[in-house]
């Protein structure tokens, strides 16, 4: 994050931008059906579906039933997801950066700044910072540090799982014009100090 705020990662991002971006039709993923219909829609729906879950199995493991040993493994859960996906939406608020498609560069008519400057007044606020949908991929972090102290195999499996449906989210999110690579970069290193946070609030043992 320091190194982010440091080295202003702009130039990079521009370079990969410009390698989704067509001058004359605009982001060669901006209207693909795939990309916006399965890749976005239906796989966040797959993540809230998760989430719906695990809630069920923490409302059922208040009670006394075989559910109940992993009573904290699943309140971890919960409140790991939730604060992963809902700090995306404030933070969008607050910061008001404009997505790579609306920019002078690649089309649009808002003038680019980056994370620490100040925004030019305009008629609409950017909402592109950080990125959302990859925190539905990299929200998933949560289950490596569920199966952490368990099964360590397994949560290997689910680090890579969560990192690379992350990446991929974030990937066809950039394919499309939404956002900038250090849009989706922010949004792991975010997602993973929660994650980390919650386990060593609530399932860390020395």
């Amino acid at each position: 994050m320091a190194l982010l705020l440091v080295f202003d990662p702009a130039e990079l991002d521009f370079a990969l931008a410009r390698l989704f971006y067509d001058p004359d039709s605009g982001f060669i993923g901006r209207h693909s059906f795939f990309l916006e219909d399965i890749l976005h829609d239906r796989a966040k729906q797959a993540v809230i579906i998760l989430g719906v879950l695990a809630i069920a199995g923490f409302l059922i493991s208040l009670f006394p039933t075989r559910f109940r040993i992993w009573r904290r493994s699943l309140g971890y859960l919960v409140l790991s997801l939730a604060l992963s996906t809902s700090i995306v939406t404030p933070l969008k608020t607050l910061t008001a950066i404009h997505c790579p498609w609306s920019l002078t560069e690649f089309g649009g008519s808002e003038q680019f700044t980056s994370l620490l400057e100040k925004r030019p007044a305009t008629e609409k606020s950017g909402r592109c910072w950080p990125g959302g949908h990859a925190s539905a991929g990299f929200s998933l972090i949560a289950l490596f540090f569920v199966l952490r102290d368990r099964h360590t195999r397994a949560a290997r499996i689910a680090l890579a799982v969560a990192l690379g449906l992350g990446t991929v989210f974030s990937l066809g999110r950039m394919m499309q014009g939404a956002h900038f690579l250090s849009h989706n970069l922010w949004t792991l290193l975010f997602d993973w100090l929660i994650c980390l946070s919650c386990y060593r609030w609530l399932l860390w043992k020395r």
